[in-house]
């Protein structure tokens, strides 16, 4: 073996180590010149060479055709390719903050890094200083709720002081119980000599997560109080634009989506550009043209898919060459398609069995299934909740395992789905709620069942429709311990119990009813045969 024929020591990174196999491989081979290993391949001298240099991972691709020129096997080298790639991410996770959000949303902390919506975030800024109750309408993956969070919350806050400057700027989500958690929220700001800015961020909560119709009713009534400026409060609503026709449904809902909405559309490619490089130039990284180029394409081909984007740029961050990011490491990290894929897939496979059953309990309690055509949503879920399924070190490892990889995030006492992009993006939890359909909509009542009967101290005597009976049969047979928190388990067995109670009633009305029918027709019958007797032989008077 020449001089430069050496392998690389492997304890100077998995890219060395790669790359110095590669040159044994080659050596073992008889050390075929380059230019006679490309033309076995499709690939050229130069990025043959370069794939046993040692400076960045090679694409699968380059390195499958490597192989094969060096009459190596194909598997093999796939699975010592994907060891590195794991191994290489694993380390780029802990190097620095990235300049990129991944599927997690841009906070108002981050309006240094947010770039390519100044004209829309302008636009919502004018509207919100005009009425009182706006909304912000867009469908999933336009990026409403950075919108709201990274452009319009530092602009309410950049004005001057006096009558125009907000008093206060609260951001919440509907939730469950909407009017019963934000009720304080809602309340007369008249101490104030300015408005109070509610933002009310992924308001479909109110049609996916609230069951209670009045609630709903009572929760938009007291948002569109703010109309009369006596309240000192001021409301912009993020609504996915899917959901628009349900906000019809009230009329004072339907002016402000008729008189005073904007409209998220697509970014422009200049807008794009802006995204992708400026954030990075933030951070003294540069993006290759080749890669910017290829973004944008990308992007204009799927619509809105600023999640994916973003996503994508995080894994090409972490896969870096130096200051720089490349269009190899973007193709490395599964391209704009396939990123939220890739890294979700390499979280739960580097999971032991028991982690990844957790982890599949964790993810669908996140998830509320769409009905009669609607999409399938996010939930917030309780950490109380959570650890409620037990699972104890082995659910707190897999959760920092999910959170690490920005799969879902975790707010004080919440967590859930960092976005709903995850749901059709990762083709194994698409699976798990396609499979799990019914029982995942049973699921999301008993959870919200099980929380109003301890709202109510648990009375006993739990009564359930005929419709949820039929559910609870079908469902109650195979429920697992572990798919339960303890609350549902005993709400469950509750009202299992007056479902048996009740049926044993019914069978004892029913048995009393055919003795009292029996006992009946047999004194009438009685009452005949006497009478028959007495025909045929009537007593004779005595003398």
């Amino acid at each position: 073996m020449g001089r430069h024929e050496n392998p690389l020591d492997a304890s100077a990174g998995p890219v060395a180590g790669l790359a110095g196999a590669l040159r044994q491989l080659r050596h073992d081979a008889g050390s075929p010149p380059y230019h006679q290993m490309a033309r076995r391949c499709s690939y050229s001298v130069a990025t043959l060479s370069r794939a046993a240099a040692g400076k960045q991972l090679p694409t699968l691709a380059v390195l499958l055709a490597y192989v094969e020129a060096c009459g190596g096997s194909t598997d093999t080298w796939e699975a010592r390719w994907r060891h590195a790639s794991e191994e290489l991410t694993a380390q780029h996770l802990g190097q620095g903050i990235p300049p990129y959000k991944g599927l997690a949303r841009f906070d108002h902390t981050d309006h240094a890094l947010y770039f390519g919506r100044e004209r829309l975030a302008d636009d919502l800024w004018a509207l919100t200083r005009r009425q009182r109750v706006a909304a912000l309408l867009g469908p999933s993956g336009s990026g409403k709720s950075s919108l709201l969070r990274a452009g319009l919350v530092p602009r309410l806050r950049q004005q001057e002081s006096g009558p125009a400057r907000p008093a206060a700027i609260r951001i919440i989500t509907p939730g469950e119980r909407p009017l019963a958690t934000h009720r304080s929220l809602l309340s007369s700001a008249d101490a104030h000599l300015s408005d109070t800015c509610l933002i009310v961020d992924q308001f479909e909560e109110l049609f996916t997560l609230c069951k209670d119709p009045v609630e709903r009713e009572e929760f938009v009534a007291a948002l569109l109080s703010a109309r009369e400026p006596a309240g000192r409060l001021r409301v912009v609503l993020g609504v996915r634009a899917d959901f628009s026709s349900r906000c019809l449904e009230y009329s004072g809902l339907a002016a402000v989506i008729r008189d005073a909405s904007l409209t998220v559309t697509r970014m422009s490619p200049a807008e794009l550009r802006e995204a992708i490089v400026r954030p990075a130039r933030v951070h003294g990284l540069v993006v290759e043209r080749a890669l910017t180029a290829r973004l944008t394409a990308d992007v204009a081909d799927n619509g809105f898919a600023l999640p994916l984007l973003s996503h994508a740029l995080l894994e090409t961050w972490n896969r870096r060459c130096g200051r720089t990011l490349t269009l190899d490491s973007y193709e490395q990290a599964g391209g704009l398609q396939g990123a939220i894929a890739q890294s979700a897939e390499g979280v739960y496979t580097r999971l032991d069995t028991i982690q990844a059953n957790i982890a599949q309990r964790i993810l669908l309690r996140m998830i509320t299934p769409g009905a009669d055509g609607a999409p399938d949503t996010r939930r917030s879920v309780t950490r109380a909740e959570l650890a409620a399924l037990g699972g104890g070190q082995r659910a707190d490892k897999v959760l920092e395992s999910l959170t690490r990889a920005r799969l879902i995030t975790l707010d004080g006492a919440t967590a859930g789905l960092a976005h709903e992009a995850l749901i059709n993006a990762w083709p194994r939890l698409s699976a798990w709620i396609e499979q799990d359909r019914e029982k995942l909509r049973f699921q999301r009542w008993l959870t919200e069942a099980a929380g109003a009967w301890e709202a109510v101290g648990r009375e006993p005597g739990v009564r359930i429709s005929p419709v949820r009976l039929t559910q609870l049969d079908a469902h109650a047979s195979y429920a697992r311990r572990d798919e339960l928190t303890p609350l549902e388990s005993d709400f469950l067995a509750a009202g299992m119990a007056t479902h048996r109670r009740t049926l044993r009633n019914r069978r004892a009305t029913r048995a009393m009813g055919s003795l009292l029918v029996a006992t009946t027709t047999l004194a009438a019958a009685m009452a005949w045969k006497q009478q028959r007797l007495l025909q045929e032989h009537p007593m004779r008077p005595t003398r």
